[in-house]
C-alpha cells in the first residue's frame, strides 16, 4: 500500500512537472481574452499554503500540494471494486484555473468512466488558489495533469484468515 503510494506520488510529480503543452502565438489584444496554457504563464496561480520567491518554487509547489491532494482524495477503492487487471494505469486531466482562481471545465480520459469520473470529481474539489496573472491582469490558466496508479493483484488468504506474503 505505501509503494502504490509513493509509486503514485513520484510518477504524478514528475510527469506533471513535465507535461508539455503547446502554445500559440497570441496577439497582445487577444490575451486578455485567452487562457494562458500554465508552462508559460508570467505569474502562476498559486496554491494555498505556497509561497516563494519566484515561478519556478510556486510551480515546484503547486506540483506537491496538487499531487498530495489527488493522493489522499482519489478513492482507490472504487477502483478496486471495478476488479481491474493488475498493472499500471493512467488518465489524462485537464482544466482551467480561472480568474478568480477556481478549477472550471474538468475533463479526464481514461480506459474506464468509472476512472474518468473519480479523477474529474477529485480535481474539481481542489482548494481555490490566486488566479495566474500575464502583464499584470488575472488570467485563466490551462494546468493539465496526468494521474497514474497501479492496480496490485489480490493478495492470497490462507485457511486462518490471515495474509500470506508473496514470493516473488
Amino acid at each position: 500500500m505505501i509503494f502504490k503510494k509513493f509509486l503514485f506520488l513520484y510518477f504524478l510529480s514528475c510527469v506533471s512537472i513535465s507535461f508539455a503543452q503547446k502554445v500559440t502565438e497570441v496577439s497582445e489584444s487577444e490575451m486578455g481574452k485567452t487562457d494562458v496554457p500554465y508552462a508559460v504563464i508570467e505569474n502562476v496561480p498559486v496554491y494555498p499554503g505556497c509561497d516563494g520567491n519566484g515561478n519556478q518554487e510556486l510551480k515546484q509547489c503547486m506540483s506537491t500540494k496538487i499531487s498530495e491532494f489527488v493522493s489522499l482524495h482519489f478513492n482507490m477503492k472504487k477502483i478496486e471494486a471495478l476488479d481491474l487487471p493488475p498493472r499500471i494505469y493512467r488518465t489524462a486531466v485537464q482544466f482551467k484555473i480561472n480568474k478568480e482562481g477556481k478549477v472550471v471545465d474538468v475533463r479526464a480520459r481514461a480506459e474506464h468512466p468509472e476512472i474518468e469520473n473519480e479523477a474529474v470529481r477529485v480535481v474539481s474539489n481542489l482548494p481555490q488558489m490566486q488566479p495566474g496573472k500575464q502583464r499584470g491582469e488575472a488570467v485563466g490558466v490551462l494546468y493539465s495533469l496526468p494521474i497514474i496508479f497501479k492496480v496490485e493483484p489480490p493478495k492470497k488468504v490462507d485457511k486462518k484468515g490471515k495474509k500470506r506474503k508473496r514470493k516473488n
